[in-house]
């Protein structure tokens, strides 16, 4: 029988036992040299805390990737839009079709928690667009698109909507929208009939903070949002109150330790396998921080604040052993590797660096029993 959480979902694709399978999905843009390797499929050496390249996907700027909550389908942001892909044998990709998200490249991107739809957001024009899915994973029709209008405090590029992240409220009732530009969470609700939605509430985020991405907890009452120009995490209680979204904020914590580089920008936000740490990454002061999570309360728990190698930490990741991470080291176009001991607090680099043109994302995808 699948283990569920309270929401129904597959509790079998958390945490790590040995013997599982795990390849991991590396997106970057493709500006730089004649190849168009958007996509890197990579096996996965969990007990080394190694990656080794097995194959590629030709794709034009791939911002952001996401696996769909079956786990039998990847989404990647393009030039063209969004194309959709299905997982093989050995976490191999094979295309299944594309589609146009009508506006400039998307940020970020993401499924509601019955893979019925897409939503993709776009810094650049500040959209958000939701396309409905296919029982098959292709991609289908644009059911709606928003332009975020406003204009915020007028300070270097946070002056107009740049939509960074849009993510479901793990009940699958809500979208939450991270504003960067407006310093602002928007909440709207999605009609899961017409793939409508509307906005419901807003989470004010500190002026000038830029939240970039969104991460719930396993459990969906704890929403921790990482904000780019301030380096903080800012962690809510979600519940639902008579049919509408309640948000309270119960804790901010910064990503840097007290000694740091200036003008550094948080940017990664992922969660451990088992939901038991949050990682983070500060660009420019080219650091990655590690969070313990308190199951009673959701509360943050620094362990560790250390370098990581490379230039611009875009994103970073613990392997699924939680033992190993890597560092996806955006301007020195490295993927870096260490050891981590959560007690000791110390990140020792365990194995030698891998070149990667303009890293952006890395997932690291557990594979089905069909798929090994």
């Amino acid at each position: 029988m699948t283990e569920a959480n309270e929401y129904g979902l597959d509790m079998s694709k958390y945490g790590y036992r040995p013997g599982d399978q795990f390849v991991a999905y590396v997106s970057s843009y493709t500006r730089t040299g004649n190849k168009k390797v958007g996509i890197r499929v990579y096996d996965v050496d969990v007990e080394q805390g190694t990656l080794q390249e097995k194959s590629s996907v030709s794709i034009t700027n791939s911002s952001y990737v996401a696996i769909s909550h079956n786990r039998r389908y990847l989404y990647s942001i393009t030039d063209f839009g969004v194309e959709s892909f299905r997982i093989l044998k050995g976490g191999e990709l094979e295309k299944i079709n594309r589609g146009s998200i009508n506006g400039m490249r998307g940020s970020h991107l993401s499924t509601d928690y019955k893979d019925e739809f897409l939503f993709v957001c776009s810094y650049h024009d500040g959209k958000i667009t939701v396309l409905r899915l296919g029982e098959d994973g292709h991609v289908g029709p644009i059911t709606d698109e928003i332009y975020l209008k406003g204009l915020g405090s007028i300070a270097e590029r946070n002056f107009r909507p740049h939509v960074q992240c849009v993510k479901m409220t793990r009940d699958n009732k809500y979208l939450c929208v991270a504003d960067l530009g407006m310093d602002h969470i928007n909440v709207y609700t999605l009609d899961h009939q017409t793939g409508k939605i509307k906005q419901c509430a807003i989470l004010h985020s500190e002026m000038e903070s830029a939240p970039r991405h969104l991460k719930f907890s396993i459990d969906g009452h704890y929403l921790y949002v990482v904000h780019e120009l301030k380096n903080l995490i800012d962690v809510y209680f979600y519940q639902e109150v008579d049919g509408e979204p309640e948000f309270e904020k119960i804790q901010t914590v910064p990503t840097l330790n007290d000694y740091h580089a200036t003008g550094s920008a948080a940017s990664a936000l992922n969660f451990s396998s088992d939901f038991k740490y949050l990682v983070s990454s500060n660009a420019g002061d080219n650091s990655v921080v590690i969070f313990r999570i308190d199951p009673d309360n959701g509360f943050l728990e620094k362990v560790l604040c250390l370098p990581i190698s490379g230039e611009y930490p875009k994103d970073a990741a613990l392997f699924p052993d939680d033992r190993h991470l890597v560092s996806l080291n955006h301007e020195s176009d490295t993927m870096t590797f260490f050891k981590v001991d959560m007690e000791k607090g110390t990140l020792i680099m365990s194995s030698k660096e891998i070149h990667v043109d303009k890293p952006n994302c890395i997932i690291f995808h557990k594979l089905l029993p069909d798929q090994i």
